[in-house]
This record gives structure tokens, C-alpha cells and sequence, in this order.
């Protein structure tokens, strides 16, 4: 197990993260795992063996009972919460109230709290914002946050599934005003749906942001359980929850180019798939998740693949993005500034 920098911090994160959607199953969220706490534990205890030192939740997951479970199996296995990178987020309704959503002032400090009581802790590594809510001033939120950080209740604060401009704009805010930034912006990217690297992936470059990857295999899609033919296994997560959404007969093409490599390597086509992110500059981690311990076990392979140079040449054309504007043309007129 590698681990990385997170954004432009000391902070070292394990190159895969433990992802706890699938710990509950309460509500809505019983589409994508029903796991109690036996099971729970023990995913937790193999990923902590294999190097895992990155946890991450959400107090929407399971109405609040991901956490829970989470917290428990800290305690249950005699983990030491020094040595674990925690982190959870806020946005999400959590109540019939009108100020239970969003991210203002008030929700975000009710919510901090909860959050640290489900998962027996009095910090949180890494706290972050669930998405944009465009009610709320960002200098509230912005500020809010820095309060958390400041008062020692949060280390760092991070972002997920925001558009380039306004993950710039919260950065910039924050530098002006001396306050503590986003260091994280958790997204989703796959070799299947690579739409991140036109505008997010150059911002987190240039800015030093780090990317934590969510859904890496499309929802179950790049699991090689699927298949053109209309195939698919029982249970698997799509066939009752077709999210993300897949540009499903280019994504065929791409699993067609994993499973031609896989055999050759002895690994699954779902390990080249994870395998392919961790290769990727702008990849700090990659979230894993499981309803069995088999597929922790696969993904767990990931980090011992490697590529050639022309598997990864096969895999960038396979693919890549088709050519959109301002992108041709900014490569177009940059071609005679290179540093080469």
C-alpha cells in the first residue's frame, strides 16, 4: 500500500480508502448494502491489515447509522484513532425541518456534532461538504468550516462534487481571507467516464488539490459482471440502482480493452480498472467499497497491478474524451509554449 499527500498538506492517505456506503442499509440506502456490525468489523479489520489508514462516510449514509457502524468498529477492533484518517461530510437532509439541509452556519454546526457523537470521536480528520447549496452564502459556509478547524473539532476540510468554478472560487475566498481551504475535492472518475479531466482535473493540478475517487468502477459497471449482450450478475448494484450515469456503449469498448489484458496478468477486469486510476497524477486515493469480503479482497489486488507503456496507450485511446471546445482550441494555441 502506497500512501499519498493530501492537496497541498503533510497529511498521508493510504492510495485506497475504505468507502462505507454499504454499511446499514437504512432507507433509501439499503439499494446499495445492508451491512451490520459483524461484517462491518470485519471489513474494517482487513482493510486496516492490507495498509488501509483512510475511512470514509457520511451522515446521510444510512440516515446516520454508516457512521455509527463506523465508530463502533473503531472501538470494537482496538483500532488506535491517531492512526486513522477519518472523514464524513455534511449538506445532506438529515430531517422534515427546513434547516436540515444545506450548508449553512446552523446546520453545519448541529451536524459536526452528531457526526463526531455516531462516530465516537471528538475530531474529525477530514470534514467536507457534500456538494453546493446555492442558498447559503459561501463566506457562511466558508467561515462555519474555519470555525471547526480552528476550534480543533476538524483537521482539514475537503469538498465533493462541485464544478470547477465554484470549487476556484471557495479556494480563492478562502486564501483572501485567510481561512483554512478546501484541501480535497472527492468526485467521481473512471476510465469509463473521464468527463473530470477537462475542467477539475487541471484546477486540482494547478492548485494542488488533492482527488479522492468515488464509484472507481461505475457503480459495479467496470466489475466485469456486465456485459453487451445484456448479461449481468444477480445482485449486483446496477441492476436496481443504474447509477452513475454510463455512456454505456463506449464504456463496453473500455471493459472489451480490460478484459483482452486482465487473463495475461491473472487479475480481474475490475482491478485493471482501479489499478488504471491509481496511476493517475491527479489521484490522491481511490474509494472502495463492499457487501462481501471476496470483493474487498479484489479490489484490495489493485495496488499490486502494473501496466506497460503500451497497455496504457491502449487504454488512454480506448478511452478518451472526444474533443470538446475551449479544449482543441487551448491545445491548439498553447502548442508553441511548451517547456520541451
Amino acid at each position: 500500500m502506497k500512501y499519498n499527500l493530501l492537496g497541498n498538506t503533510g497529511l498521508k492517505v493510504s492510495e485506497l480508502c475504505l468507502g462505507t456506503m454499504t454499511f446499514g442499509g437504512k432507507g433509501f440506502w439499503s439499494a446499495i448494502g445492508t451491512l451490520d456490525q459483524q461484517p462491518v468489523d470485519d471489513l474494517v479489520k482487513r482493510s486496516i491489515d492490507a495498509g488501509i489508514n483512510f475511512i470514509d462516510t457520511a451522515n446521510v449514509y444510512s440516515e446516520g447509522l454508516s457512521e455509527e457502524l463506523t465508530g463502533k468498529a473503531i472501538r470494537n477492533l482496538g483500532l488506535h484513532r491517531d492512526e486513522l484518517v477519518l472523514a464524513t461530510k455534511v449538506r445532506g437532509k438529515i430531517g422534515d425541518g427546513p434547516n436540515d439541509v444545506g450548508l449553512t452556519r446552523k446546520h453545519i454546526l448541529q451536524q459536526v456534532e452528531s457526526s463526531l457523537r455516531r462516530l465516537q470521536t471528538d475530531y474529525i480528520d477530514l470534514y467536507q461538504i457534500h456538494g453546493y447549496d446555492p442558498l447559503t452564502p459561501l463566506s457562511e459556509t466558508l467561515e462555519a468550516l474555519d470555525n471547526l478547524v480552528r476550534s480543533g473539532k476538524v483537521r482539514y476540510i475537503g469538498a465533493s462534487n462541485l464544478a470547477a468554478w465554484q470549487l476556484m472560487k471557495a479556494v480563492d475566498y478562502s486564501q483572501y481571507h485567510h481561512l483554512s481551504r478546501f484541501e480535497s475535492l472527492q468526485a467521481y472518475y473512471t476510465i469509463a467516464g473521464r468527463d473530470l479531466e477537462r475542467e477539475v482535473i487541471p484546477l486540482l493540478n494547478d492548485q494542488k488539490i488533492g482527488l479522492m475517487v468515488w464509484s472507481p468502477l461505475a457503480g459495479g459497471f467496470l466489475s466485469g459482471k456486465f456485459t453487451r449482450n445484456g448479461q449481468q450478475a444477480a445482485g449486483a448494484r446496477r441492476v436496481e440502482f443504474d447509477f452513475p450515469p454510463v455512456n454505456k456503449d463506449r464504456a463496453f469498448d473500455v471493459v472489451d480493452v480490460l478484459a483482452e489484458i486482465a487473463p495475461a496478468k491473472g487479475a480481474s477486469v475490475a482491478q485493471l480498472a482501479l489499478a488504471w486510476l491509481l496511476q493517475q497524477q491527479a489521484v490522491s486515493t481511490v474509494i472502495i467499497g463492499a457487501k462481501k469480503p471476496e470483493q474487498l479482497e479484489d479490489n484490495l489486488k489493485a495496488v499490486n497491478v502494473t501496466f506497460t507503456q503500451e497497455e496504457l496507450n491502449r487504454l488512454h485511446e480506448v478511452s478518451k474524451l472526444p474533443a470538446e471546445y475551449p479544449g482543441w482550441m487551448l491545445e491548439r494555441m498553447g502548442a508553441d509554449r511548451t517547456s520541451e
